[in-house]
């Protein structure tokens, strides 16, 4: 799949729309340093939102709310209304990237370039099969899988009699355990465990209502990868570490999510990397795509490519002093050159499910390198507060013994968040 290699933007750039779909909190503070950093350029910044709440702390430019199911075609008119010059992409997940890739092709046809991957690479992207075969032939490694039709395994449309003899085949084929997952979905919702044939079975008696991928259980570390850029012009940001893989789901933020060194994952991922830059300027990426894997320990198996910024986009910039937003501003404006990228130390991000109190987050800031420390909201619902903070090479035990007297005093953070960021840095 071959996208036109975009041109560069020739007009000048005063104003850049951003395009987003959830709290802009959880791109704090990195989104609030690009916008500043535009204003002292001469470009107004504007944030175009159909999700949560903004205030000038949160995006210091002017913002305009938009209902949650605005089509692409009315955001496209927004943007165009209020007189950008550019737009950037920075909404999440998948089926918000789909919305903005749609406004992408309006506004370009409108001579408003816009920092998004193209439609039908997006198109792809969003679909856990047509990646799968994408990954296949990159020559990266993905769990074997087999695809399941919604309607032919309900007996919609065409009749198949054989179609779940097939599919247990497949399974058979492939071998227990399995995993179920939605073909459009890209927040762990929605899959199932499939130990083994009698489970199966019942999944195959009560089967989803949405179109499928089954795909072999691998086990290993969770972790995932930005990449940055645009044909001819990609950054890598560092590896990193999300939780591990099992055979049930877990919520994305449930477990200690970090960034640092790991001499042997780092050695082992270089291949992997080149191959994924490789599959971007195929695809002709322009933005930010977030790559999940697992790593087993001698190798990456690449579960998805999201056509969109990660879930972890602030700890890779807070690991490697970096700042994707900035850059995404930079291709918008015409202007982006790809930087060496390597990790600057250690970053670690956590959530309490407790909002933190106020001395708690004083004497956190006092002690800590912390990046960011706000609300997480998903969907209006609050899930207390998340934590970024980062520490050089060298001061693991200092950084371990400032926890320690923050929770001896204050009882925060909680023993299980102590005790996984001890056995990190101080294993």
């Amino acid at each position: 799949m071959r996208n036109p290699v975009r041109k560069p933007v020739r007009k000048t750039v005063r104003k850049i729309a951003f395009l987003r779909s959830v709290e802009i909190r959880r791109a704090d503070p990195y989104i609030q340093r690009c916008v500043r950093d535009l204003a002292e350029l001469g470009v107004e910044s504007c944030l175009f939102h159909t999700h949560g709440t903004a205030d000038d702390r949160d995006f210091p430019g002017p913002r305009r709310r938009l209902d949650p199911a605005v089509t692409p075609a009315d955001l496209a008119r927004e943007v165009a209304e209020w007189g950008a010059d550019a737009a950037v992409s920075i909404s999440l997940p998948c089926e918000n990237a789909l919305r903005d890739a749609t406004v992408k092709e309006l506004l370009d046809a409108q001579g408003i370039p816009t920092v998004m991957t193209p439609l039908p690479s997006t198109l792809a992207l969003c679909d856990k099969w047509e990646t799968k075969q994408l990954l296949v032939r990159a020559g990266l490694d993905t769990p074997r899988g087999v695809k399941v039709d919604s309607d032919l395994l309900a007996g919609r449309g065409v009749a198949v009699p054989a179609y779940a003899d097939a599919l247990r085949a497949s399974a058979t084929r492939i071998g227990y355990p399995l995993l179920s997952k939605p073909l459009w979905d890209s927040t762990s919702m929605g899959i199932r465990a499939l130990p083994d044939a009698a489970a199966l079975e019942a999944y195959l008696a009560d089967p989803p209502e949405v179109s499928a991928v089954i795909e072999e259980c691998v086990a290993g570390a969770l972790c995932s990868v930005d990449i940055v850029g645009e044909p001819g012009a990609y950054r890598v940001l560092p590896v990193c570490w999300t939780g591990t893989a099992g055979t049930e789901p877990v919520f994305t933020f449930a477990d200690l999510r970090w960034c640092g060194p790991r001499p042997r994952a780092d050695a082992d991922f270089a291949p992997v990397a080149a191959r994924l830059v490789a599959l971007c300027e195929d695809l002709g990426v322009q933005g930010s795509v977030n790559v999940d894997m697992i790593y087993t320990g001698s190798r990456y198996v690449v579960l998805e490519i999201n056509p969109r910024i990660g879930g972890a986009t602030t700890l890779s910039c807070a690991a490697s002093g970096t700042n994707t937003f900035s850059a995404l501003a930079d291709m918008a404006r015409g202007g982006y050159v790809p930087a060496p990228v390597r990790r600057t130390g250690w970053a670690i991000e956590f959530l309490s499910p407790e909002r933190l109190p106020d001395p708690v987050r004083a004497e956190l800031m006092a002690r800590l390198g912390v990046i960011t420390a706000h609300e997480l909201v998903i969907d209006d619902t609050s899930h207390g507060d998340i934590v970024v903070f980062t520490l050089a090479e060298g001061d693991e035990r200092q950084t371990v013994k400032h926890l320690q007297e923050l929770h001896r005093t204050t009882g925060w953070p909680r023993a299980e968040i102590l005790d996984k960021t001890r056995a990190l840095l101080t294993p």
